[in-house]
């Protein structure tokens, strides 16, 4: 049986979270949202595994560990109309909207706004998480994800446990799940592929469409939501493992197809609970199917690599 401490380290950071000056914690809107979901003083993860109501077993945690893109929104008119004028204090002259929004947004004089502003996250261009920070010096992992410059390729990993559904007041009337974050990185398709390794018999021209293919696999997956063990393997490997680009570029050199993506329970659960992600790669003239696995444990709320891609017999 693989131990995953001896295996932690074969895994490779591709994404790099933004790093900010942290103030001082303050009450805030977007902290007390959080703290109606859990009380901080608890934790969490303490909250969620918390006894139910009729004395019944421990809920599990429901850790999310989601790819999409984080936009801000104001919850009501008055905040818009106080952004609106603490805008217009500000030199934006020449800038777009986006532009001056976020200069105005970063401001540290304008930071009660930040606290008062809605964040919320889409995937696949639909309406998912309302984001909230665990600790309120986090809101600026908020802001920076909220760019000046936006692109289509832009991407958000959001990494914590979800709450119940939002009351309408809480974002305009959108009731979807509130996300109460410890981590969130922000960063664009191209920056994640560039950052992959090369590998040494693959050519920039055949590496660079493999892996931007095989992560666009992994991100249309249905309904992604990064909620299932299953969605939290695929979505950590696409952002961490730099071994999964590197086979696929070498299956398509050696003129194979990417027939299928799967994730399954590993026979080597015990006190720990690991999936099987299996990749399968189907030769285009033989026919022949080869498939090569990783094994990630998803016990807890940041998942890490038990076992490194290796050939995967069926049993």
């Amino acid at each position: 049986m693989d131990q995953p401490q001896n295996r932690i380290q074969e895994q490779t950071v591709i994404a790099s979270p933004v790093q900010e000056d942290r103030p001082a914690p303050v009450t805030s809107s977007v902290e007390s949202a959080a703290h109606t979901v859990f009380p901080q003083s608890c934790g969490a993860a303490a909250a969620a595994t918390a006894p139910v109501a009729n004395g019944g077993a421990p809920r599990s945690p429901s850790w999310i560990y989601a790819i999409g893109k984080i936009e801000a929104r104001f919850p009501s008119v008055s905040v818009e109309k106080e952004f609106a004028q603490a805008a217009g204090r500000a030199d934006t002259k020449t800038q777009t909207d986006r532009q001056a929004f976020h200069a105005t947004l970063s401001k540290p004089e304008n930071r009660y706004l930040g606290r008062q502003l809605c964040f919320v996250m889409t995937i696949e261009g639909m309406e998912t998480y309302i984001v909230v920070p665990r600790d309120a010096s986090d809101l600026g992992l908020l802001i920076d994800a909220v760019r000046p410059n936006p692109s289509p390729l832009d991407l958000d990993v959001l990494i914590g446990i979800k709450g119940p559904v939002a009351p309408p007041q809480m974002c305009n009337g959108l009731m979807v799940p509130i996300v109460v974050f410890d981590q969130i990185y922000s960063f664009d398709r191209e920056a994640l592929i560039k950052a992959i390794p090369k590998p040494e018999k693959a050519s920039a021209q055949e590496f660079v469409p493999a892996a931007e293919e095989l992560f666009d696999r992994i991100m249309q997956m249905t309904d992604n939501a990064g909620a299932t063990n299953e969605h939290r393997a695929l979505n950590y490997l696409a952002v961490r493992y730099q071994a999964i680009y590197a086979k696929a570029a070498e299956a398509f050199a050696n003129n194979a197809s990417l027939t299928a993506v799967d994730v399954v329970p590993s026979s080597m659960n015990g006190t720990r609970n690991m999936v099987n992600v299996i990749f399968s790669y189907t030769n285009r003239k033989t026919d022949v199917t080869e498939k090569f696995f990783c094994r990630v444990d998803v016990t807890d709320e940041f998942p890490f690599m038990v076992k490194k891609l290796s050939p995967y017999y069926d049993r």
